[in-house]
């Protein structure tokens, strides 16, 4: 099987390209950018341009079976601020990429939705995904539209989908900008002597699963004969304050958080029922949330500036 990962050089897709290699995948990445923290792969055929080119989707697509599809210009808390800029920069060229799929004969996809996003504020604990579909930010909204064409290409067109809902991810080589990523962001504070911020008290609750577990989800989903949405997560809650707290005892360092005004779009509790994609797939998460901090903190040092 050859694989096309849409965003393969990215936190999450660096890890889903050396899982499809670990399995014997051939795989091209399609990315604007080389990776941030490794050289090129051997044996990967990288291609750089946007996925807004679609002029150059169907050379890209050329001999390529399936693909997973990273890729997104916003996040949760940037979505709000330009929905516009959201539905021309995601929606849109993921709807030209459906096309370009069809045309070439690729009818196998994993997209990648949001499990924090389009449920919007849950009214089951764990949510599973079932669960009414009441996004509140843009970002979950456009996730979610995707997931309705998805479903349109697979009854008209006859594609094979899997759309995973993941929770939050964290482990090595995410990007330390703040803007995604609690405890990658953490962490790097913590190695730089800089303070750490929490938005509101610190009770808000999350799904935290490692990056390796996603990338082990992915490719089960890849090689499957299955289709339709799965959540993707740990399972369990956990909230801000315990991650400060496991941060800590971690890095050996006494944390004294800055605590700023809560945020209208952070729902207060996001847990994940993740029993369809344990049935489904054969799949369970493997990394322990307080293992996983650690093993991101030694990569966090070996990559913080000196």
């Amino acid at each position: 099987m050859k694989v096309l990962v849409i965003g393969g050089c990215g936190f999450i897709g660096s890890h889903v390209v050396d899982k499809c290699l670990q399995q014997g995948l051939s795989v091209r990445v399609m990315d604007t950018r080389p990776e941030l923290y490794r050289p090129p792969l051997p044996g990967v055929d990288y291609v750089f341009h946007s996925l807004s080119d679609h002029h150059r989707l169907a050379d890209t697509l050329s001999g390529v079976d399936a693909v997973v599809h990273l890729a997104s210009t916003t996040v949760p808390s940037t979505s709000n601020l330009d929905p516009a800029a959201d539905i021309s920069g995601n929606l849109v060229p993921t709807v030209r990429l459906l096309e370009a799929m069809r045309a070439s004969g690729t009818r196998k996809l994993v997209f990648f939705s949001s499990g924090g996003t389009v449920y919007g504020i849950p009214t089951k604990d764990p949510v599973p995904e079932d669960h009414p579909l009441n996004p509140i930010s843009s970002y979950g909204i456009v996730k979610l539209a995707i997931e309705q064409y998805l479903r349109m290409e697979q009854q008209l067109h006859g594609l094979e989908f899997v759309a995973l809902r993941p929770a939050n991810i964290y482990g090595p080589r995410q990007a330390q900008v703040g803007l995604l990523g609690v405890i990658g962001t953490y962490l790097r504070k913590v190695a730089e002597d800089a303070p750490i911020e929490i938005w509101g008290d610190g009770s808000v609750v999350r799904d935290f699963v490692h990056v390796e577990d996603i990338a082990d989800l992915c490719h089960r989903a890849l090689i499957s004969g299955a289709s339709g949405s799965f959540n993707a997560g740990s399972g369990e809650g956990t909230s801000i304050s315990q991650i400060v707290d496991i941060i800590g005892q971690t890095t050996g360092r006494t944390l004294e958080p800055v605590y700023k005004p809560g945020r209208n779009f952070d729902v207060p509790r996001v847990v994940l029922d993740i029993a369809r994609a344990q049935a489904t797939f054969g799949w369970q998460p493997a990394v322990p949330l307080r293992r996983g901090i650690g093993e991101t903190w030694e990569w966090v040092k070996q990559h913080s500036e000196p």
